[in-house]
């Protein structure tokens, strides 16, 4: 079993006397910067002059051009979107980096697939919240933290893996706690969830409700009960927190009977296949040259598969019943 790590196995002292530079204030830049500086880092934040180039002025942070931020900093913290790193990293920060530095990724996707190749004297590492900024922020000002993942790409330094580790603590995430894995582990699981997992969960929504819809069930009916009304997101923070099937005691004996003997008539191998190909993709870098050569061009079917599903009838139906989800 892998040792998940707390706060009474981790040492901020990695971190200080080095100053911090956050490339990126969006949502998990801004979130890892302020969680940082309030563990008692020196952080500043290298962003483009924009609305969150403002709001990083605003939060009080000195804020400076992405060259000038990396150029400055000890520890570099890459906190902008996978699309478009190599574009940033290649015209903003490659000739700023130098050896001595630390090269942290709040995802695996850059590195693991080469859109940004480092030289090698420097440390390169991932800390991972495995949460969105905004949670990420809010359960470290209420004490608490979001669990997350570390792993090192290339220790120059040989402190590459307790500086990583240190970032996570003073994000907050040792609070909850950190799995040691790799680049390839991350991005494996990530890539995996958003091509294989969800789509798949997806559908079933989907194929559900024009079921149900075309079988005369009323629209706003069907939407509520699968999702609409929270109780799926319910059940899966019962999932996260007692596991998959102990959850089930919380249902009736008529839910669970239904449920798991349905799911046996399920075509599971057909879709065990239809995974592995998509595990397959990822990790022998398809994915990676598919995306982009979509960027490339523009993003031609990513626009039209999101007009596609803005003309489904599920998203009139939703605003029908606004009135109904939780806050």
């Amino acid at each position: 079993m892998r040792k998940i790590y707390f706060d009474e196995d981790v040492d901020l002292a990695p971190l200080q006397g080095r100053l911090i530079g956050v490339i990126g204030y969006g949502n998990q830049g801004s979130a890892q910067a302020r969680n940082l500086r309030d563990s008692g880092m020196e952080v500043i934040v290298g962003n483009r002059r924009d609305a969150y180039y403002q709001e990083a002025q605003r939060d009080g942070f000195p804020v400076f051009s992405i060259a000038q931020a990396t150029s400055r900093a000890d520890l570099v913290l890459v906190g902008i979107p996978d699309e478009i790193q190599q574009q940033v990293y290649e015209r903003h920060m490659q000739k700023h980096i130098r050896g001595g530095q630390v090269l942290d990724f709040a995802s695996s996707y850059g590195y693991r697939f080469k859109c940004i190749q480092p030289p090698p004297d420097v440390d390169v590492v991932m800390m991972s919240p495995r949460a969105m900024g905004v949670t990420v922020r809010e359960l470290f000002v209420e004490g608490k933290g979001v669990p997350a993942f570390v792993a090192v790409g290339h220790d120059a330094s040989g402190q590459a893996r307790q500086i990583a580790l240190a970032l996570a603590k003073g994000v907050g995430c040792t609070r909850a706690g950190v799995l040691e894995c790799t680049f390839q582990d991350e991005a494996d699981v990530n890539l995996f969830g958003e091509q294989a997992l969800w789509p798949l969960f997806n559908q079933a929504l989907l194929l559900s409700y024009e079921v149900l819809v075309e079988a005369g069930v009323p629209p706003e009916l069907v939407a509520l009960e699968f999702y609409a009304s929270g109780e799926a997101g319910e059940i899966f923070h019962k999932m996260a927190v007692e596991g998959m099937f102990e959850q089930t005691r919380y249902h009736s004996p008529t839910s669970q009977y239904g449920t798991l003997t349905r799911h046996e008539q399920l075509p599971a191998e057909e879709v065990r296949q239809r995974m592995k190909d998509t595990l397959r993709d990822i990790r022998n870098g398809r994915f990676a040259e598919e995306w982009a050569r979509e960027q490339a061009d523009g993003y031609p079917n990513l626009k039209r598969l999101r007009r596609q599903a803005f003309r489904h009838p599920l998203n009139r139906v939703e605003k029908n019943i606004r009135p109904l989800t939780p806050r």
